[in-house]
Parts: structure tokens; sequence; C-alpha cells
């Protein structure tokens, strides 16, 4: 069944087009949904290699976009980048809109199982499945074929968790302040998130856990990226948990030239500390997205 994607505005920037979309999502149990897409120049002559971009708590399709700085070294990559939005909007479940890391703009990239929030709050499904099919109705030149993930906070967590569950899929993984062991119980955002979304709640979300994921691709060719700000207040406050991630990777054979974490002096948790290392972002990922 076509989705019938809608283009609402378009926009020119550093040589190429950035389009938002909508339709209306059958996996979001029928609520609609928006997304940006970023298509480099390059395209009108080859297919763009894609890399997507998950924000966090509180922001949506177009938070990346705006304050990232993404889309110019993308530009000069012949990268292009899609924005997902971070949840269902108006899906209208009691109490989505009672917190702000919870239910709307929070939906942590995964498939609830509670059956109070599983009809809408699909986003794992959306992003792994739907999505793809949506950007391939638009008939755009892209080769989904070479996709990579990227995203913040939140969006870290779902950029690596559904890239260590698809490496069939997806070449690369970054992540900007991760929340890299969510199923741990220091995480409160992750026990608040699985307690609610999921009725097996911080166990049944370990298969969502890139800390727990990374054990299970012992032996796998895996390439990941993240950087983290030892002056982020969500750091200090043991909701990303890096230490914990590194240790699993080094424990399932990983070295630094395929799982490479790092802690950056003095940065926070904000786009300034993520446009600030974007560009290498960027790099890392077109290195993996050139090759066929």
């Amino acid at each position: 069944m076509p989705l019938n994607v809608e283009k609402i505005s378009s926009n020119r920037a550093f040589g190429g087009e950035f389009n938002k979309y909508k339709f209306n999502s059958p996996v979001l149990g029928g609520t609609t949904t928006q997304f940006n897409v970023f298509i480099p120049a390059q395209a009108s002559e080859k297919l763009s290699p894609v890399l997507y971009y998950f924000a966090g708590l509180t922001c949506n399709e177009d938070t990346g976009a705006w304050k990232g700085g993404f889309i110019r070294d993308a530009a000069e990559e012949g990268i292009a980048l899609v924005f997902p939005d971070t949840s269902p909007r108006g899906a209208g479940v009691e109490g989505e809109d009672e917190s702000w890391d919870f239910g709307s703009a929070a939906g942590f990239y995964i498939n609830a199982t509670n059956s109070k929030w599983s009809k809408q709050y699909n986003m794992y499904d959306h992003i792994v499945k739907e999505l793809p099919e949506a950007i391939k109705e638009l008939g755009i030149a892209l080769d989904l074929s070479r996709s990579s993930l990227m995203g913040h906070s939140m969006g870290g967590h779902g950029a690596l968790s559904i890239y260590l569950k698809n490496l069939d899929k997806f070449r690369s993984a970054s992540a900007f302040s991760a929340i890299f062991n969510p199923s741990n119980p220091e995480c409160q955002w992750g026990r608040k998130a699985f307690s609610g979304y999921l009725n097996g709640g911080q166990e049944e979300g370990k298969s969502s856990d890139a800390t727990e994921l990374i054990r299970t691709v012992k032996g796998q060719k895996v390439a990941i990226l993240a950087d983290y700000g030892d002056a982020d207040k969500f750091y200090q406050e043991k909701q990303l948990l890096p230490e914990n991630f590194v240790a699993a990777a080094k424990e399932a054979g990983f070295d630094e030239s395929q799982v490479q974490v790092r802690s950056r002096p003095g940065y926070d948790h904000s786009y300034y500390f993520i446009s600030t290392f974007a560009p290498a972002h960027i790099k890392f990922h077109a290195q993996h997205l050139r090759e066929y």
C-alpha cells in the first residue's frame, strides 16, 4: 500500500534541496508524521548514500537540521540526510504530554509492548521499515543500500541500538552524548521509558540497549564513533554511562579501530557541543558510505 507521502516545503541549501514531507503512518497508529530530507547536488548525477539523524528528548525533525551544522559537510561529501521525528504526534494516549522525558517527543526509538502504547509508539519499526519505504516512494536518487545512523542523547541511544540490531542494513553509527546503557538501574531516563513502554520493563529493555547489544555482535565488523562532554550534567548524573559501553565493547574484543568513544573536556549536552564535532562525524560516515 502506498504511503501517499506529501511534500510540505522545499528550500535551497548548499547547492542541494532541503525538503519537508508528511504522511499518515500505519506503523504509528495512523498518526501524521513529518520528516526532512537534504538532497545534495550530486544526487542529480549519481545515487547519494543516506545518513539518518535521530534527535533527542523534547526535539523533533527540525532540531538537528536547524542546530546541528550537518548540512554543509554532508553537501561536500555528497551525502543525503534524513531527519525523522522523535515520537508519534497527537496519538491521544492518556499521559503522553505530561512529562518532557516520556510520551510525546520521547519515543526512545523502540517498539512499545505495553498495550497502552503499542498501537502508536513503534518508532523502531517506523525507522527501520516504514521510513525507507516512504523515501523510496519519493523517487529521489538516493542509495538506501548505503545507509548509516547518527543521533544525540536519546537519539544516540537510537542510532547505536538500531545499528547493532541491523548490521546488515547500516554501514556505521555515531552518537553525541548517547544514553549508552538505558537498561542500567542507574539510568533514570531508561527506567522511565522502559517501565512505561515495555511489559518487561528494564529486563526487556536490554534488547534495545547498546551496552548489552555490543556483546551480541562479537566477532562481527562494526564501525562506531561516539563523543560526549565531561561537563555534561546528564553525564555527571549517570544518565549516559559511556564507561559501561566502553567496557562491554572491550570485553567483546572490539578495539578503537571499530568502536571509538571520546570524552571531550569542558563540553556539555548542547548543540554547541554537537556542532563543534559534527564535521568529524560526517567525515567518519563518509568513509564507510563511499564503499560499494
